[in-house]
């Protein structure tokens, strides 16, 4: 079983165990991310790479806003130039999501390092040889890493990080999950897809004050759409959400397991035609018109494999987000705001 679904970063930061109090990571002044930072805090004032700010902090290390650009710029190359392109709440939205995903890693490696976990040579070489395969050869491959500015040494860095961590994984979640049949029954009778329409207004890296505001707009909103206002037209104008806010904040057939537990909650259990109240997310603040769900068409005897595999996988991410969260409060996990830096 391939563990690393549950880690959500394409590629594995250089991490070390963390057994001490590890110092924080300042960006050197002249190489590619301190200058990407210097250009960010343009947008964004508390990434100076001066500053330096904790986003991240626990017993064992912090991770700081430079450790998180340098980070981006290494593990996406030119395209983290993409950043640049940002407003201040959305850079801060995915600098905090990033700072999460690196102390979750340093802490899974730190356990691991604990546990005496390694990665063989021969693994580190198939797996590097499978990215070889993916690219259509390493001449391919290495010619896609000089065009978009990375590094090989990083990405085998990266390879070794990520085995040790499925090697960890697999490790702590070694007994096979079993699936009852009365679970498959259950899951077959449910519904299957859902479509729905969403307005989103985003909150991430936003202080309590400015929630509150954002809720109140969202209250609007919705009290116009119970009178009546077309909701289409509406996650048009307002809608927050990129991937929808150009079609009437449409999102159609997908599955359990697709969205945010929030979000796919209300898909899933506000009655068709109808309107959810205000829903939160790590995102921000939906509200979501349910317009039509699906069930299963195909006989579950036809479908049983593939259903025992989906609901394994859901069993799995569910124990691995719990044991997640049991490291975490180990190591005093704290995210820290932007809007309350840590001195």
């Amino acid at each position: 079983m391939k563990y690393l679904i549950f880690v959500t970063i394409v590629l594995s930061f250089m991490l070390a165990g963390c057994s001490k109090q590890e110092q924080s990571v300042y960006l050197e002044e002249g190489t590619a991310a301190y200058e990407m930072a210097k250009e960010l805090s343009a947008i964004l004032p508390e990434v100076d790479p001066t500053l330096n700010q904790v986003l991240v902090k626990t017993k064992g290390f912090s991770v700081t806003a430079g450790e998180v650009i340098q980070t981006i710029q290494s593990s996406m190359g030119n395209r983290a130039s993409q950043l640049t392109t940002l407003d201040a709440t959305r850079l801060k939205g995915i600098l905090l999501q990033n700072a999460e995903q690196i102390a979750q890693q340093k802490l899974l490696m730190a356990a691991a390092k604990k546990a005496g976990i390694t990665a063989s040579p021969e693994a580190r070489e198939s797996a590097l040889q499978e990215q070889y395969t993916l690219a259509g050869g390493e001449e391919k491959f290495l010619e896609v890493l000089a065009n978009n500015g990375m590094d090989l040494e990083f990405v085998k860095t990266s390879i070794k990080s990520n085995l040790i961590i499925e090697n960890y994984l697999e490790g702590i979640f070694a007994d096979e999950i079993q699936v009852a049949d009365e679970e498959l029954q259950k899951v077959y009778q449910d519904d299957k897809t859902a479509s729905v329409r969403h307005i989103l207004l985003l909150t991430q890296g936003k202080s309590d004050e400015e929630k509150a505001e954002i809720y109140k707009r969202m209250e609007e909103f919705l009290a116009r759409i119970q009178k009546g206002e077309d909701f289409a037209e509406l996650a048009n104008e307002y809608s927050e959400d990129p991937g929808s806010n150009t079609q009437g904040g449409l999102y159609e057939n997908f599955g359990k397991g697709q969205m945010v537990p929030p979000f796919e909650e209300a898909a899933f259990t506000v009655p068709v035609g109808e309107t959810s109240d205000i829903v939160e997310t790590a995102y921000g603040y939906h509200i979501i018109h349910v317009v039509d769900r699906k069930k299963e068409t195909r006989p579950l005897d036809e479908i049983r494999a593939e259903m025992e595999e989906t609901l394994k996988q859901a069993k799995q991410a569910e124990a691995f987000q719990a044991y997640m969260e049991e490291l975490k409060k180990e190591a005093a996990f704290e995210l820290i705001s932007f809007d309350n830096p840590v001195d």
